[in-house]
């Protein structure tokens, strides 16, 4: 087949959970299809390093856009019904070569990857198209307002409401809808807007995320994530206050290493806490999880699945998780990773680990193994598969019903 590719993130190199679940799509649908990718970037830099894209796709588009001009379209749609999201991800230039390319050729299948993109195809009617959109944006949006102060909740619980009204929208412009976990997808299906929906999860590079057999320091726990994202520094800042205080007072030689790109001021503050250090961008994370005795991932606010916990896992690294984070890994509490919510659950969880190198060994042991048997690449791809076949077949019967319908009437 012939298949346009259309994602929010340019989608190499692959470091981020936004670049990660697209661009093992494009690479598994490659070795079967021609598929072109269309994608934006944010600088030049980011257009340079993409072309890396270039042996795992037959051709790539980029539309370039800078930040100050894309903040001033996510203004421009404040006071109407769409959201600023829409503005956000917006190219003129891409929008352009994605109508040039439909023009141009013909395509067997339209994929999107994120509904915030969705609007550069939703047009087409005579593709089949599937939308993969990943976690459901909108639900973050209306999380935050949990958490922001007045009255910056109110703007959230602005641009939640009507993203949850586009995503309902968008759902009905395509053949068949998808979510990353089974939870996003009972969240898909509860808006109840007739179109097919499945679901196929993350998966994890067990040869490049694997145990080093190398060691580990019993004192050390590691915190893995971009700290300039918001649910990262929240959680960080919770635990530092509130968790990490109750883990030191029983085992003082504790230390905290939380590691990721861009820390904020405030993040970087954190540092001057008793056992604590911000890293900052790191060449690799590798290193900083498995010296670990645990990773620890205390998300209040999480959507989707959380590569950090796969990882981890892979890594023969136990995990120690905020349910809410838990929920998006097929993995049970206690047999492949521990699972708190308060303060002391995760201090207890914390410490047993460092304490009991047999409880280390076990977690390590069955973690792994979960990563092998249910979030392989290979596995989730062959539900993909299904998935495409699925979204053709249905969009062909349903043009043959059409078809009919006008020959009678």
């Amino acid at each position: 087949m012939n298949i346009l590719y259309v994602c929010h993130r340019f989608p190499f190199p692959p470091k981020r959970g936004g670049k990660i679940r697209p661009f093992n799509m494009i690479r598994h649908l490659s070795q079967r299809h021609r598929v072109t990718v269309c994608s934006i970037a944010r600088s030049d830099a980011e257009a340079e390093e993409g072309a890396g894209i270039a042996p795992h796709c037959e051709r790539f588009e980029i539309g370039k856009v800078s930040n100050p001009v894309q903040v001033l379209r996510m203004v421009a749609r404040l006071p109407t019904a769409v959201p600023s999201s829409m503005g956000f991800f917006w190219s003129p230039e891409l929008a352009d070569k994605v109508n040039a390319l439909l023009a141009a050729e013909r395509f067997d299948l339209i994929f999107v990857h994120c509904s915030s993109v969705a609007q550069y195809v939703s047009h087409v009617r005579d593709i089949p198209k599937i939308l993969d959109f990943g976690d459901m944006d909108s639900q973050k949006w209306l999380e935050y307002v949990r958490y922001k102060p007045f009255p910056l909740k109110l703007g959230y619980w602005l641009e939640g409401s009507k993203m949850e009204r586009e995503e309902r929208r968008l759902a009905q412009l395509f053949d068949l809808c998808t979510a990353t976990t089974r939870a996003e997808w009972e969240t898909l299906e509860g808006y109840g807007t007739g179109v097919a929906t499945d679901w196929f999860p993350n998966g994890v590079d067990a040869d490049f995320f694997t145990p080093d057999g190398q060691g580990y320091d019993a004192d050390t726990v590691s915190f893995i994530g971009r700290m300039d994202y918001y649910p990262n520094q929240e959680c960080m800042f919770d635990f530092c206050e509130r968790t990490w205080p109750l883990v030191r007072a029983r085992r003082p030689g504790m230390k905290l290493l939380i590691v990721g790109a861009d820390p904020s001021p405030a993040v970087k503050k954190l540092g001057e806490l008793p056992g604590v250090t911000v890293t900052g961008s790191v060449p690799d994370v590798r290193p900083y999880v498995l010296r670990s005795a645990a990773m620890v991932a205390p998300l209040n606010i999480a959507r989707g699945t959380q590569n950090k916990i796969l990882e981890a896992m892979a890594m023969g690294v136990p995990v120690v998780s905020s349910g809410v984070a838990a929920g998006g890994v097929d993995a049970l509490a206690d047999e492949h990773l521990l699972v708190a919510n308060e303060p002391e659950q995760y201090a207890e969880a914390i410490l047993s680990i460092a304490a009991d190198p047999d409880e280390r060994a076990r977690l390590a042991q069955a973690g792994r193994q979960r990563m092998l048997t249910h979030h392989a690449w290979p596995r989730s791809m062959e539900r993909l598969d299904a998935i495409v076949e699925r979204c053709v077949a249905r969009h062909h019967n349903n043009n043959q019903h059409q078809a009919n319908r006008e020959l009678v009437e």
